[in-house]
């Protein structure tokens, strides 16, 4: 007790024994403090991890119901300069395959969520699947990483339009088939969703081309694809619902009838 008091007299007394106690203990508190945050994020992590996807969401729907040049956005009639078209849920990958021929996802989200049959998956690196069973809570989703799937896209800033496939090979690549001769591509090209379907707006993410040959009559090009999501390791996920999709359907379905 007598040590302490004369060391609290001593630090009282001489302003160079104060400053380094006071810079000791500042040392002391910050340490502390900085592990008691860092202990505290570490606890929140899920919370800020769904406040991300959350606002990943809102700017995703934002993005897809805006038109994306400036004559779109020119055409317009005045208080429409967005429009809501589609409509973004966040979701959860539970199981994954992507070893197989037809490899399937199942997300968390299901008929209770709004979620329903035909809509797109994607994350914020690119294109998953499309939605292809719900339950109530649950939903299971046709990865492009499926020989069944076939799926509108283009090559960026052109209109050379085709189907993107899977040869069930590599986890890490698909093929675009059925884009012309004459089309003008380059490896490293991007190519996106082409908008031409009624599950995915136009300008998704899909890969680059990695190479590219002729097919057996030479007037098609099979294009290999890399693509920009690592299919093998999926977590947070988007579904998009096309809320034209009904009125899109119907109206082809009448116009083949004729």
């Amino acid at each position: 007790m007598l040590l302490f008091i004369a060391l609290g007299l001593t630090f009282n007394a001489h302003s160079y024994h104060n400053t380094k106690f006071v810079n000791s203990a500042n040392r002391i508190t910050g340490g502390v403090y900085n592990t008691t945050d860092a202990i505290s994020d570490y606890f929140h992590l899920k919370e800020y991890n769904e406040q991300l996807v959350k606002e990943n969401r809102e700017l995703r729907s934002k993005l897809f119901n805006t038109p994306a040049s400036s004559t779109e956005r020119a055409q317009l009639p005045p208080g429409d300069s967005l429009q809501e078209r589609f409509k973004v849920y966040p979701a959860t990958v539970i199981k994954n395959s992507y070893s197989k021929e037809r490899n399937y996802l199942l997300v968390d989200r299901g008929s209770r969520d709004s979620v329903g049959q035909d809509m797109g998956v994607i994350t914020s690196q690119g294109l998953v699947g499309i939605i292809e069973n719900t339950s109530s809570g649950y939903a299971t989703v046709q990865s492009i990483l499926n020989t069944l799937s076939e799926i509108n896209a283009s090559v960026k800033n052109t209109n050379n339009f085709g189907s993107l496939r899977w040869d069930g090979n590599a986890p890490d690549v698909v093929q675009l088939v059925d884009i012309l001769r004459a089309a003008p591509i380059k490896e490293g090209d991007t190519i996106i969703t082409g908008g031409m379907s009624s599950i995915f707006p136009k300008g998704v993410p899909i890969g680059t081309i990695r190479d590219f040959t002729l097919d057996i009559s030479e007037n098609y090009y099979i294009i290999n694809v890399a693509l920009f999501n690592d299919m093998t390791t999926l977590d947070h996920v988007y579904i998009i619902e096309n809320l034209d999709r009904e009125e899109i359907l119907n109206l082809e379905n009448t116009t083949n009838e004729q």
